[in-house]
């Protein structure tokens, strides 16, 4: 027998900010400046909706630790300029928080500290205070299932009661990984033919989302 749905989690990436283009255009910038050529294909298999350890990782393993030091500062350096420059929410999101009635929050690969000035930079901030969870807290980010665990464990509801919004394959494999079914966005940089599978369903539009939730 399905749940009904009592918590419905955010990832934050792609799914409330238009970040994940910024994000590939910087890690292509960086691959090829410091030695690591990378395609927009490249960055989305590799780095999308992972943690900042993990895609530190691939780059020290690809390229060293100095270099990897120097990757992530740049990255955060650029990426920060990028989002001032021009941020804006996903088309249709605030319409669909507008529209959804049941408890929300947000669940990161992203730190707090990126959080808090994208979503700030946004207007969404507001939205989701004191109820926004990343992956630093736990100790493996997605596609493990710990992050969305916490956030339900924090949020007082049991998992099987939890719908996760995704824009990424790691995301949508901790939603399963967690036992939450997933609802997929594919207006984003994933393919949407990557977030196919079991207990998912893939949509394209935000302002779809309040009737899908509602649906069960």
């Amino acid at each position: 027998m399905i749940r009904p749905i009592e918590l419905v989690i955010f990832d934050c990436d792609g799914v409330l900010v238009d970040t994940e283009r910024i994000a590939t255009r910087v890690q292509v910038a960086l691959g090829s400046e410091l030695g690591w050529p990378l395609t927009e294909g490249d960055v989305i298999d590799l780095f999308i909706g992972r943690s900042n350890a993990s895609v530190r990782d691939q780059v020290a393993a690809r390229l060293g630790e100095e270099t990897a030091d120097v990757w992530a500062k740049r990255f955060e350096q650029l990426h920060r300029e990028a989002v001032d420059a021009g941020l804006t929410p996903v088309e249709g999101l605030p319409e669909a928080l507008d529209a959804i009635t049941l408890p929300t929050c947000v669940a990161s690969s992203g730190s707090h500290e990126k959080m808090r000035h994208t979503l700030g930079r946004t207007g969404l901030y507001d939205r989701f205070a004191g109820r926004i969870y990343s992956a630093t807290e736990v100790a493996r980010g997605k596609p493990a299932p710990d992050l969305f665990l916490y956030a339900a464990q924090r949020m007082g509801v049991d998992p099987a009661s939890c719908v996760v919004v995704e824009d990424s394959r790691p995301g949508v494999d901790a939603a399963r990984a967690a036992g939450m079914r997933a609802f997929g966005f594919g207006g984003g940089m994933t393919p949407a033919e990557r977030l196919e599978g079991p207990g998912t369903r893939v949509f394209h539009d935000m302002r779809d989302l309040p009737a899908l939730i509602a649906a069960g």
